[in-house]
């Protein structure tokens, strides 16, 4: 009976300190689940450290490691999308090389997944200790905001760590837009899910590159990749503004044949021209935001580009493969 093969994606950015310690870390986990093959494609997205070094040297010493190295830096979501397209697996897995996501917990997934009733293992935080308090409550009101606006559940806490069945990578690799929300994506594609909750942990080398600012913009790329209620507000706001005017002209109207035609309400009327103003502006942004996803799409370029790679695309997967 043949083994399981059980593909592990990395996505790298300037993780030269951690590449060699969560490779130790998988390697003890590995020796826990004896019967299945381990295969570990690391993708090195555009470090500018000594990241892509770190990972020939594992390559050189352990046949399982793979590595893929961009051209330049492409984000972590083409990093998972050029990981998913090269595993072999029959099981594939996504996981931080930082140690947020605990290896240990592998060994429950795969027992889990074999069960066969569920597609996916995802994992969820319990809290957020350790994280600054303004992130903290940003991210909390993120997903309460887009669990109300979208039809997608995106799970509160809920991390890219995840182990998945062949066709649910099969899936999510169908799903081939530019602009990628993959907590969303894993859950758009549906199948059986369960989420196992652990406490958060902390990096044990290196430092992070996800600053707020970047969160910030993810978070408004996951609200327009999967809700129209944007939209819906903007449309909603200009025809309260308009029923706002015609009200606003009526009691005018009424008060100049009443009272006469008084010069006064200079400041009253800046005010209402500037909150007018703004609140076509704010339409206008929401309505350029799509557009600008819109355009980006319809030009159709490459996820990413690969300047180097050990690991070939399997036969099954060639559409839509990157440049290299």
């Amino acid at each position: 009976m043949s083994k399981d093969i059980i593909s592990i994606i990395v996505p790298c950015h300037n993780e030269e300190e951690m590449v060699p310690i969560f490779h130790k870390e998988i390697a003890a986990v590995s020796e826990q689940i004896p019967d299945a093959a381990f295969e570990l494609i690391f993708v090195n997205d555009g470090s500018k450290d000594a990241t892509l070094a770190e990972l020939k040297r594992l390559a050189a010493l352990d046949e399982r490691v793979h590595y893929l190295s961009f051209s330049r830096n492409f984000g972590k979501e083409a990093a998972m999308v050029a990981g998913l397209r090269h595993a072999n697996g029959n099981y594939v897995a996504v996981m931080d090389a930082d140690l947020q996501d605990p290896p240990a917990m592998l060994v429950e997934m795969v027992a889990l997944i074999r069960i066969g009733e569920y597609d996916c293992i995802g994992t969820k935080r319990l809290d957020r200790k350790g994280e600054p308090p303004i992130r903290s409550f940003f991210a909390r009101q993120f997903y309460h905001l887009i669990n109300r606006i979208s039809d997608t559940e995106i799970v509160d806490g809920a991390r890219d760590f995840r182990l998945m069945t062949r066709q649910m990578v099969d899936a999510v690799l169908e799903m081939t837009e530019y602009n990628r929300f993959s907590k969303g994506i894993f859950s758009w594609v549906g199948f059986e899910t369960k989420y196992l909750s652990y406490e958060n942990q902390e990096r044990v080398a290196g430092k992070t590159t996800w600053s707020f600012w970047s969160l910030f913009k993810y978070s408004l790329d996951g609200i327009v990749a999967f809700s129209e209620a944007p939209l819906a507000i903007a449309a909603f706001t200009g025809f309260l503004s308009f029923a706002v005017a015609i009200l606003a002209a009526l009691i005018l109207t009424v008060r100049t044949l009443v009272f006469g035609n008084a010069t006064s309400g200079w400041t009253s009327l800046i005010v209402i021209i500037l909150g007018m103003g703004g609140l076509q502006l704010l339409c206008l942004g929401i309505l350029g935001k799509y557009l600008g996803k819109t355009f980006m799409e319809t030009k159709r370029r490459p996820l990413y580009i690969l300047k180097e790679k050990d690991v070939n695309v399997p036969t099954d997967r060639r559409e839509g493969q990157d440049n290299d």
